[in-house]
């Protein structure tokens, strides 16, 4: 399995030790002390001991999160670690050597190496920045053949922050439902939705339609590794648990635990009110930053806390590793990361701790230098 170069990029850097960071894809990251008193300290750590798919009552709140309740069910969700294991379990149960699998670019890198990995023919659709980075459902339906096994997006688009409306969704089933294709649709960024309101899961619109998503980045969770993969097939949902029992086995009781906290709806209405708010105030003054830098311009994200801007005069990796460097001591990620070489990641999330002002003001100095 070949590296892709997001997580290169990641590996190869992270002896630095930055002192702004203006990539940061999540929301502030809560404390473990702002869960202890809804934690019983005498909760046994091994497995929840009821069911391999997960904490029931975590597995309810999935569903309601998403929306689906009336139309999915619990028993159609397996709880992952974080959402990149459910695309992981998705796809190696899915894909076999010779089938073809669809994919968009930019977009979240994953499939497109387990797919090379495996033996898959690989089709790209391109998002376009001219065109506001929308995907083009022509071009996708002239991408899907009769021989297409997946059709694997993002919504919100990881990294450009654009959303698929309803009606796309529907069209975007239609065409795969057309030769049997499974949707799979990575949702990581639901709930952090900029313009518009938030979109359906496609579990809900489509029998062959996979939703998959995490507490990680609206909620800030990353590190409990807790998300989920929802499906109507439970034959899928049954295999899912089947290669996992290969490879992980099981979930962590305390990811399982402090996320079903997390995604109550009595916490979970608040938390993801606080990140919206921090969320945009942060992105209106990147926006404006971005307005004020002859060599920056970009699409504005309809959704999430991530975008894409073009830089002039130089590729971004060069660029993002000089910036990396004293002076400056700030983090971006390249565009190289998404085959996007004339950009770079902006990020809002983080919180205080990523210093966002300074690091612009450091990144204004390097854009000038």
């Amino acid at each position: 399995m070949q590296i892709h170069k997001l997580f290169d990029y990641l590996l190869s850097t992270t002896a630095e030790v930055p002192e702004c960071v203006l990539g940061f894809s999540l929301s502030k990251s809560p404390r473990l002390r702002d869960f202890m008193a809804d934690l019983d300290p005498n909760l046994s750590l091994d497995w929840n001991g009821v069911s391999f798919q997960g904490l029931p009552a975590l597995r309810a709140h999935v569903i309601a999160q998403a929306g689906l309740e009336g139309t999915c069910t619990p028993d159609e969700v397996l709880i992952t670690a974080g959402a990149a294991e459910a695309n992981y379990l998705c796809l190696r149960q899915l894909l076999d050597a010779g089938d073809e699998m669809v994919t968009e670019t930019p977009g979240w890198p994953q499939a497109a190496v387990l797919a090379k990995a495996i033996g898959v023919k690989l089709t790209t659709v391109k998002r376009h920045e001219a065109d506001g980075w929308r995907l083009d459902i022509d071009a996708l339906a002239k991408a899907v053949t009769a021989r297409t096994k997946v059709i694997f997006l993002s919504n919100p688009n990881n990294p450009t922050g654009q959303l698929l409306t309803e009606a796309e969704l529907r069209q975007i089933a239609a065409i795969a439902d057309r030769v049997g294709a499974w949707l799979i649709v990575d949702e990581v960024y639901a709930g952090l939705e900029w313009q518009g309101p938030r979109a359906p899961s496609i579990a809900g619109l489509y029998a062959r339609g996979i939703t998959t998503g995490s507490v990680s980045k609206a909620l800030g969770l990353q590190g409990l590794r807790t998300g989920w993969m929802i499906c109507r097939d439970k034959g899928m949902i049954r295999d899912g648990v089947i290669l996992r029992e290969n490879a992980s086995e099981i979930m962590n009781i305390m990811g399982e635990h402090i996320a079903e906290i997390a995604l109550r709806p009595d916490r979970l209405g608040p938390a993801l009110a606080q990140a919206r708010a921090e969320g945009s105030a942060n992105l209106a003054a990147l926006d404006s930053f971005i307005a004020s830098q002859p060599r920056l311009s970009w699409v504005k994200p309809q959704a999430g806390l991530i975008g894409l801007a073009r830089l002039q005069g130089e590729l971004a990796e060069p660029f993002a590793r000089r910036l990396l460097a004293a002076p400056y001591r700030t983090f971006l990620l390249p565009g190289t990361a998404y085959d996007e070489p004339h950009h770079i990641r902006l990020g809002v999330g983080g919180g205080e701790e990523v210093r966002l002002a300074e690091g612009l003001a450091r990144l204004a100095a390097c854009l000038a230098a």
